[in-house]
């Protein structure tokens, strides 16, 4: 099964895809309104505009290097995963898109890395947490906690948000991995706790990009390595911007071993151009 991951209204129609995302909620800030064609997409905490001249919103790590688009490893901006006001307000687009088509794709899910986020809000929120727990007799008290620590509330913020996501969700809630399998990576890096989020998960999308796809070992690692990680199904994504068809032919060849779906990201052009070549090679002559 292919599919095509678009901004395009029109592109999510096209009768060569078998299912079509669409954007309405990108990492730029922009916004569009959700069509019944296709699954909409919505950037959770990645938000150029929502982050921009909004400090309060941004997280921050110990050193107080906020997490924005101009930081070393970040190609766009995030939100901290604690804003209740910023929740409230994915929460509330969800709700929109599920109602012209019931099926949602998280996307940007997490914190943007390890480090983050130490903006008071959050070390409000974790204090509250550690002697919650410890008054239940769950864990140490506030002065003995460690890192760990921090990372089992960060774990618990976001399986909380994916929960009340697909609360809202009449229909298969899809949700955007970082293309990291190994254990215990996204759990530290953004987050993740991979076993207590399937529950609320009917399908993940992994992205593997690449522009050139010259060489596929590295995709066949990857996406073996998620299947083995997951019991939810995958579907893998790929990148279709100006990327040499039958090199593209041979990854989405490889990505099919493993996933549900292969899906084409913003060229849908040259993914339909892809997927009449391989009907016409599947189709071409008779061998006697």
């Amino acid at each position: 099964m292919y599919g095509v991951v678009t901004r395009n209204e029109e592109e999510a129609r096209w009768p060569e895809f078998d299912r079509a995302f669409y954007e309405v909620k990108d990492v730029s800030g922009r916004s569009a309104d959700p069509i019944a064609d296709a699954v909409s997409m919505v950037s959770c905490f990645g938000d150029n505009a929502a982050a921009e001249g909004n400090e309060d919103i941004v997280p921050v790590n110990p050193d107080g290097q906020r997490a924005t688009r101009e930081r070393p490893y970040f190609d766009w901006a995030y939100v901290c995963p604690t804003h209740e006001g910023y929740r409230d307000g994915l929460l509330e687009i969800i709700e929109d898109c599920a109602e012209v088509n019931p099926d949602v794709r998280l996307d940007d899910i997490g914190f943007p890395r390890a480090e983050y986020c130490y903006c008071d809000r959050c070390n409000a929120t974790f204090e509250s947490w550690v002697e919650t727990r410890h008054e239940n007799g769950e864990g140490p008290p506030p002065e003995e906690t460690t890192v760990e620590d921090r990372y089992e509330w960060r774990a618990a913020v976001i399986t909380e948000f994916v929960e009340a996501a697909a609360d809202r969700i009449p229909g298969k809630t899809y949700m955007t991995l970082y293309p990291d399998p190994y254990e215990g990576h996204l759990y530290e890096r953004a987050g993740i706790d991979l076993d207590a989020i399937e529950e609320y998960v009917d399908e993940f999308v992994v992205p593997l990009y690449d522009t050139h796809y010259g060489t596929t070992y590295w995709l066949e690692t990857i996406a073996s390595g998620f299947v083995d990680r997951l019991d939810t199904p995958l579907s893998i994504e790929l990148y279709a911007v100006d990327v040499d068809i039958d090199d593209l032919i041979h990854a989405a060849e490889v990505a099919g071993e493993y996933g549900e779906s292969v899906l084409f990201g913003y060229d849908a052009s040259t993914a339909r151009a892809l997927l009449r070549r391989m009907d016409a090679d599947e189709s071409d002559g008779v061998e006697w």
